[in-house]
């Protein structure tokens, strides 16, 4: 068998592998932190550090999310955008202070594949048309973040204090899939850095009632608990902890899941 030959199966097995995504969050600009129920930022390094280990750990796919910009009610910072996109062998996906069509138009033309909107898709779910139609759905993400209600069930949570049009989240991804979002970004904000599995309730929810792809975050960590999400729905799964935090003292260390257990993770 020739070497190309022996290239395209390596190429095609990772193909078949689920998406493991991890997550990097960003406050303000060169700063990487990680929180914990979406408060409590903790310091974790430097953000194009990260992104050059995960290139040596063969990550096929990243999120970069900028928790920092809605608050400040500012846009991104397009130039360090572009730096972290450039640095990628990845395909990112880059979230945080996003409000309108033309910042997507930016976003795109700095590197990124695809843009994720939070706040403004509460605030004006008309962007996600927009953008949709200008861009494709495949370059639109919608994050959902969600907690759960005293009543054991699930409602939207905006952190940057917005009024939410759709308190169920499955009626809110309904929604965002007939405006043309081509992923949800579903975030459990109860599970967020506590590395204690992910909610599969909401994961099965949300996943059931839409047709597009579904990306479960919140309290990932073992391999068992990526399978679990995947297998209640999911189409990919991300985290965040469990790619820069190690062992039961929270050490900083930038990891991924090894080759042999991402093929777990695809086994029946």
């Amino acid at each position: 068998m020739t070497g190309n030959h022996l290239s395209n199966l390596n190429i095609n097995s990772r193909q078949l592998l689920p998406r493991v995504i991890p997550v990097l969050l960003l406050r303000e600009k060169e700063i990487l932190v990680k929180t914990r129920q979406f408060a409590d930022p903790v310091y974790v390094g430097d953000p194009l550090n990260a992104v050059k280990i995960f290139n040596q750990k063969e990550v096929d796919e990243l999120i970069v999310l900028d928790i920092s910009a809605a608050k400040q009610k500012r846009e991104p910072f397009y130039e360090y955008v572009e730096q972290i996109a450039t640095e990628c062998f990845m395909p990112v996906t880059y979230g945080g202070g996003v409000t309108t069509v033309d910042q997507f138009r930016r976003l795109i033309a700095c590197g990124v594949e695809k843009v994720s909107v939070n706040s403004a898709a509460m605030e004006n779910p008309e962007i996600i048309q927009e953008a949709a139609a200008r861009f494709g759905s495949s370059s639109v993400v919608v994050s959902v973040d969600v907690k759960k209600t005293w009543l054991k069930g699930h409602s939207i949570f905006s952190h940057s204090k917005k009024k939410v049009p759709v308190h169920d989240p499955v009626q809110w991804a309904q929604k965002l899939e007939g405006l043309g979002a081509g992923e949800i970004l579903l975030q459990s904000v109860d599970r967020d850095g506590t590395l204690q599995g992910f909610d599969l309730d909401l994961i099965t929810a949300v996943s059931h009632a839409v047709s597009i792809p579904v990306i479960a975050c919140g309290g990932g960590n073992t391999a068992g608990d990526f399978k679990s999400a995947l297998q209640y729905g999911a189409s990919a799964v991300a985290a965040g902890s469990r790619f820069v935090f190690y062992g039961k003292h929270r050490a900083v260390l930038i990891n991924y899941l090894s080759h042999e257990e991402l093929e777990q993770l695809a086994s029946p």
